[in-house]
């Protein structure tokens, strides 16, 4: 094997590890820790399956303490709550799908498992979940071990000195109500759906164990990885290896005092692309543990008005996808969830994949990436946002850390978007947004970095783009509704254009309107009746407008499928979906999936 040692730290990667970490611990006390790398290919016992709930629509079960779950003493005695007796939920799952009585119920639903510890000595034991919507309190044998606030992002609690011997019980009280101050806020264009709806894990290490890593290409580089590994543990000076076996590549680095080892090293690439999404298995090794993954090199990156993937410049050929199984009408979270959207975005053309409008799970993360699609992964900034308030800051912070430290070491994910259709008048958006950015382009300089905008002004069949936040984004990202909520003022092919920043790449991130499958019982040129047909000339309108647009890269339409939201309320043609598909629900092809699968084909 290649054998090759790292160099002297500079101050931009101490800046960037220290930037990492001071967001990975934003809060102390009984809030959760942001969660360990690489899950997948830990020592882990899973707790999905069957969890016991008890369900408390008006939110009692706090005073009375549900997580005690407390028994009578004396012949007088009598508690008014009971996990026995009650039903069953499925984790991962969401609540919604699953009993009828909570279809559309936002409120408390309280979960109990059993598990049986066996922990060696010098072992340690986290407790991790994949995302729980939105709120949630976690109790260990009856005792509060912490919360956490975000319905898309994994998180864990180290349980090393509070799990027993033989059984155990864990209680986990899970709100989905829509928080003013939350992210997103409570008004939102997707089906809220609530409960422990991804994996639920207990992760077992040694005392010392590698916590987190970064393997990926230097930015505008094709051969040279510039890297780090950070241990966890009391013993933090150990020597680390990273190994690529079909590279016959080793790297050898040592930890410092904070347990943190810079990696460097130069390769001869097969670089990762849609027409070839390569993926190398890479072991990284300390002293005390070994973590396998399987990573993917290729480079990203904006130069002038173009978007270059591995230095040559690419079309998005991209659709936006909501995470629910259009079949089941459910949240979708496992692997044949995710191979559904995908497998449907690939045959549409796609090489691009907008995950909107929230990190969508780990499974889809990663089937994309070895499908060859390229990712956008987003936050959910979305719209009416309270930037004002002195705790949403901090909480911009915390999702957007746990979203790249889970993620940031998939090639396929191009795209760090941290805001979708904000208002510029809102008090303290430019200030909190502005610095987001720069938190994240600290953390990785690797990706692009987007905010997306639906304030331009069309008049005359004029564009004027512009908004103080695209100065701060490596496209300009539009969404537009021409044809729908707003329309033509003119013929599509004379559109004009005024942007700021007329340099940078012009991305369309949503465009599209509303047909129900097979509707055409009235004029087929009218909105108001919801047909294909009106559909599928919004589209040709639109292929036309492209045309029009400088410097072009890449086109998004809303959405692959219909998808629930209970904001959809023509009872008619909606009945509670956004019918914005090019597919419907139960994957009807409409009139417009065969324009846009041939303008990407001849694309």
């Amino acid at each position: 094997m290649k054998n090759i040692t790292t160099v002297r730290k500079k101050p931009l990667f101490r800046i960037q590890i220290v930037a990492l970490l001071c967001l990975m611990h934003l809060t102390g006390g009984l809030h959760a820790q942001t969660a360990m790398v690489n899950v997948l290919n830990r020592h882990k016992t899973s707790l999905n399956g069957n969890w016991q709930v008890i369900l408390d629509p008006t939110g009692i079960g706090e005073g009375k303490q549900v997580w005690q779950e407390k028994k009578p003493q004396k012949k007088t005695d009598f508690v008014e709550y009971s996990f026995d007796g009650g039903p069953y939920l499925k984790v991962p799952g969401d609540f919604n799908s699953q009993l009828c009585e909570l279809t559309y119920f936002e409120g408390t639903v309280w979960y109990k498992k059993q598990f049986n510890n066996t922990l060696q000595s010098g072992k340690r034991l986290f407790l991790h979940f994949g995302a729980v919507n939105y709120l949630d309190d976690v109790y260990l044998n009856g005792e509060k071990i912490g919360s956490h606030e975000g319905g898309f992002t994994p998180f864990q609690f180290e349980i090393t000195d509070k799990v027993k011997t033989g059984s155990n019980t864990i209680v986990v009280k899970v709100n989905n109500n829509r928080q003013a101050n939350g992210l997103p806020g409570t008004g939102y264009d997707w089906f809220n759906y609530g409960g422990i709806t991804r994996d639920v894990d207990l992760i077992e290490t040694n005392s010392s164990y590698i916590e987190d890593y970064f393997i990926q290409l230097k930015k505008g580089c094709l051969n040279q990885v510039l890297g780090w590994v950070q241990m966890n543990g009391a013993k933090a000076a150990q020597n680390i290896k990273v190994k690529i076996p079909e590279l016959n590549l080793l790297c050898k680095a040592r930890t410092d005092e904070k347990g943190l080892a810079k990696v460097e090293f130069s390769a001869r690439f097969k670089l990762w692309s849609p027409e070839t999404p390569k993926l190398y298995k890479v072991i990284v090794e300390s002293e005390s543990d070994t973590l396998v993954d399987t990573i993917g090199f290729r480079s990203i990156e904006v130069k002038g008005n173009k978007v270059l993937l591995n230095g040559k410049p690419v079309f998005l050929k991209a659709v936006n996808i909501h995470e629910e199984n259009p079949y089941k009408k459910a949240r979708a979270y496992l692997i044949n969830d995710a191979r559904i959207l995908l497998n449907a975005a690939k045959e549409l053309g796609c090489n691009f994949v907008r995950l909107a409008h929230y990190p969508h799970s780990e499974n889809t993360i990663r089937e994309a990436e070895k499908m060859g699609l390229m990712i956008w992964d987003e936050i959910p900034v979305f719209q009416h946002i309270q930037f004002l308030d002195s705790v949403v800051p901090p909480k911009l912070e915390r999702m957007l850390n746990e979203m790249m430290c889970r993620d940031k070491n998939r090639c396929g994910v191009i795209v760090w978007s941290l805001s979708n259709e904000t208002y510029p008048g809102t008090p303290n958006r430019n200030e909190a947004l502005i610095s987001l950015t720069a938190k994240c382009r600290t953390l990785d300089s690797t990706r692009l970095v987007v905010h997306v905008i639906n304030t331009q002004e069309y008049k005359d069949n004029t564009f004027n783009v512009w908004d103080p936040l695209y100065k701060y984004s490596d496209l300009i990202a539009i969404n537009e509704y021409i044809g729908w909520y707003d329309p033509w003022q003119g013929q599509p092919s004379e559109t004009k254009w005024q942007i700021a920043f007329p340099d940078k790449p012009v991305f369309i991130s949503e465009f599209g309107g509303e047909a129900l499958s097979g509707s055409n019982s009235g004029p087929t040129d009218e909105a108001a009746y919801w047909s294909e047909e009106y559909q599928e000339q919004i589209y040709k309108n639109q292929i036309e407008l492209f045309g029009t647009i400088p410097n072009l890269c890449g086109v998004c339409p809303w959405i692959l499928f219909d998808y629930r939201s209970l904001g959809r309320m023509n009872q008619v043609y909606q009945n509670g979906y956004n019918r914005k598909g090019l597919l419907s629900e139960k994957g009807e092809k409409k009139k417009a999936w065969y324009i846009m699968h041939e303008f990407y084909k001849n694309k």
